[in-house]
């Protein structure tokens, strides 16, 4: 009898010796308490982490619109490097998981086993614990955070009209995403709300990745320290012209805010986005690679973002979010504040950027095709930016 009682409490010893580590919230360990009602687990084996998950709560009912109902922190071994405080940024769902994993194979490979940056995956929904184990297995250093985003983040406003919204839509079929709502709503959060996310304020920087792009070259300096160290707020890999279809009242809405502003002065960026005629020439930063200072989403951008929100674009035409945040430079940004990075062979269905110089191709394994460069062509705003950027 005694002898069955000594294994039980031994079992329950053991178990005990791991709850904390299973189950604790708001963990007070080296940056977990960041994130206020966060999930934090400190990696140590795989069968623990397996553990944690089976029996940690991943997401719970959301209470709260503004508030997300998933935050996950996994804490990997801590990188003996000096880092920046950055954070690679993945919007993505759980069925994107396999095209996740082969970016960041690539990501890992040609840059981040070099420098262990965090990595942070945002979803309208949340993360399936496969999904959370697969992606956090797969990286050994830094942090990994996983959010949902608050529903009123990726929802209709109050003020459109969503009957209007749906017929509208279904008379932009003839345009990449034109009669697609969630490519709506990604483009307004991405325009006005990711900023704001908790686990995105933990941050100084972060470099905009998405499932399927492509490194094509060795990157052999540290991005977010060349940021810093050169006081850029703002660098793009690939620019291009938006489609006039789609953005159809969002320049005169730009000249209203301007005026709404006293904007007097000429913006030392805006002929960016200006032709011979002085009138709006489509061009824009392709946002799906970006790196940025959190810094330059401030009052002013936020004004902006409100100004051109209430205006319905979003969803009754089809605003971008590589526009808003192009626009928003151009106004608020000074030219040296604005980097073009030539040198990393970028990919983003369909197009490249390869670098262009012979001795960098080499150096760095480049294998994208020079001549399939992008940035070359005329369908680029590339050419028009260099005449301005001090690059």
């Amino acid at each position: 009898m005694w002898r069955y009682f000594s294994v039980i409490a031994t079992i329950l010893a053991i178990f005990l010796s791991l709850y904390p580590r299973i189950v604790e919230i708001d963990h007070t360990s080296k940056g977990a308490n960041d994130v206020p009602n966060s999930l934090y687990y400190q990696y140590s084996n795989d069968s623990d982490f397996k553990m944690f998950l089976k029996y940690s709560e991943m997401f719970t009912s959301e209470v709260d619109p503004d508030t997300p109902s998933q935050l996950v922190i996994i804490d990997r071994d801590i990188p003996s490097n000096l880092r920046e405080n950055a954070t690679f940024l993945m919007l993505c769902r759980n069925e994107d998981l396999f095209h996740v994993l082969e970016t960041l194979q690539n990501v890992q490979d040609r840059y981040n086993n070099k420098y262990n940056y965090d990595y942070t995956f945002l979803n309208d929904q949340p993360f399936s614990q496969e999904f959370i184990y697969l992606v956090s297995s797969f990286i050994n250093h830094g942090r990994i955070n996983f959010g949902s985003i608050p529903s009123s983040h990726w929802s209709y406003p109050k003020h459109i009209n969503i009957a209007k919204a749906e017929e509208i839509r279904h008379n932009y079929s003839n345009v990449p995403y034109g009669d697609s709502e969630s490519y709506r709503h990604m483009c307004r959060f991405y325009s006005g709300f990711f900023y704001l996310h908790p686990l995105v304020k933990q941050y100084q920087y972060y470099w905009r990745i998405e499932p399927e792009i492509k490194l094509y070259c060795d990157i052999n300096y540290d991005l977010f320290k060349y940021m810093r160290e050169n006081n850029k707020k703002y660098a793009f890999a690939l620019s291009l012209f938006e489609y006039a279809d789609t953005i159809p009242t969002l320049w005169n809405n730009v000249i209203d805010y301007i005026r709404s502003e006293n904007i007097d002065t000429m913006p030392e960026l805006l002929p960016l986005l200006l032709n011979k005629h002085n009138w709006y020439n489509l061009c824009h930063f392709w946002s799906n690679f970006e790196i940025a200072n959190l810094d330059m989403f401030d009052d002013n951008y936020r004004k902006l973002f409100e100004f051109l929100d209430l205006k319905g674009g979003f969803y009754y035409e089809r605003w971008g979010d590589a526009p808003i945040h192009s626009i928003a430079i151009a106004l608020y940004l000074r030219k040296n504040e604005v980097h073009w990075f030539n040198d990393l062979g970028y990919y983003h269905a369909p197009y490249s950027q390869c670098p262009q110089d012979h001795k960098i191709f080499i150096e760095n394994k480049c294998v994208c095709n020079p001549d399939e460069d992008f940035s070359q062509t005329d369908l680029s705003c590339n050419r028009h930016f260099l005449e301005i950027l001090p690059n």
